[in-house]
């Protein structure tokens, strides 16, 4: 049953877990609170953690029956770990939240009644982030990146505190990619997507794992993995240059029916030489990116790989 439908709700909670031993049980504790009542189950997937945080999750697993844990045979990344959950879940809406804390899990049941039969996702955002300067500033270009990926306003407030109907799945039940945005698969399946405003705490423990440089290459990644954007962006770079190169020509044609002479200086040409090879150097990076996205692909290289989990669970699809 789902929000829209009233009385009890049926909700999968997904959490990515990376070297969060600290915050596992607090975690736990409170989305079972906040969701009191309700039919609930919580998908822990340990992204190939340094730390206990395996040895946490089968300690919740034993203590509770509503806990599931899956260990990954090693670091894929937040998204893919994401999938991972993602595809095990059995309630009819899942929600996604990072094991931080920064996003309350009292929060969750806002993002649920939010739903109903108008949005098949809906974001948790707030204006308010304790992210640093550097950090914030990332965040923000990944999700103007997420945008031209999507095509949607929407991308504008993405966050990993999300939840959405499990149907949605369904559109992206075929992808095994190496490289995963769970925000863009999930316009595979639906185009009705809503934000809230929900709180955001200060992280209690530890620092943040996503880096500058791993917002980039995530931001890469998203844009040369699932949109054409930049091959046009390309083009028209490539056209722009070459109406430049004629522009030059004519320059050069013109001036020498006046004057009878050439554009004297080796500085010049040797500027517009350089201009047109730093043009096609661009092309060919960005062609670059393509191709090393399809070798990837023809390699098969799995989407993740499943070392162990608390239970013997089966993917429902």
């Amino acid at each position: 049953m789902t929000a829209s439908d009233g009385g009890v709700l049926e909700v999968s909670v997904v959490v990515p877990v990376y070297n969060s031993d600290a915050t596992l049980h607090e975690l736990a504790d409170r989305v079972f609170r906040a969701l009191a009542g309700h039919d609930v189950e919580l998908i822990l997937v340990n992204d190939a953690s340094r730390d206990q945080s395996w040895s946490r999750i089968e300690e919740l697993a034993r203590a509770d029956e509503r806990v599931h844990g899956i260990d990954l045979m090693r670091n894929y990344g937040q998204h893919n770990a994401l999938l991972a959950g993602v595809r095990v879940a059995s309630k009819a809406v899942i929600v996604t939240i990072d094991d931080d804390l920064q996003n309350p899990p009292e929060e969750i049941l806002k993002l649920v009644y939010a739903l109903g039969h108008d949005h098949d996702v809906v974001y948790g955002t707030s204006s308010h982030t304790s992210h640093g300067l550097w950090r914030g500033l990332a965040a923000r270009v990944t999700k103007m990146t997420l945008q031209s990926a999507m095509g949607s306003e929407t991308a504008r407030k993405v966050s990993p505190f999300r939840a959405f109907h499990t149907q949605v799945r369904e559109g992206f039940s075929g992808y095994h990619g190496p490289l995963v945005s769970i925000d863009v698969l999930l316009t595979w399946g639906t185009t009705r997507f809503a934000a809230v405003e929900v709180r955001h705490d200060p992280r209690k423990v530890g620092t943040s794992n996503y880096t500058l440089r791993m917002l980039v290459t995530h931001s890469l990644n998203m844009t040369t993995g699932f949109s054409v954007r930049p091959l046009q962006l390309a083009s028209v770079t490539g056209f722009g240059f070459a109406l430049f190169g004629l522009a030059v020509l004519a320059y050069v044609i013109v001036r020498y029916v006046i004057a009878g002479g050439s554009v004297p200086g080796f500085p010049f040409l040797a500027s517009i030489i350089a201009v047109f090879a730093g043009a096609q150097l661009f092309a060919l990076g960005i062609m670059g990116e393509y191709l090393a996205r399809m070798h990837f692909r023809l390699m098969q290289k799995p989407t993740f790989v499943e070392k162990r989990r608390t239970t013997a669970r089966s993917d429902p699809e």
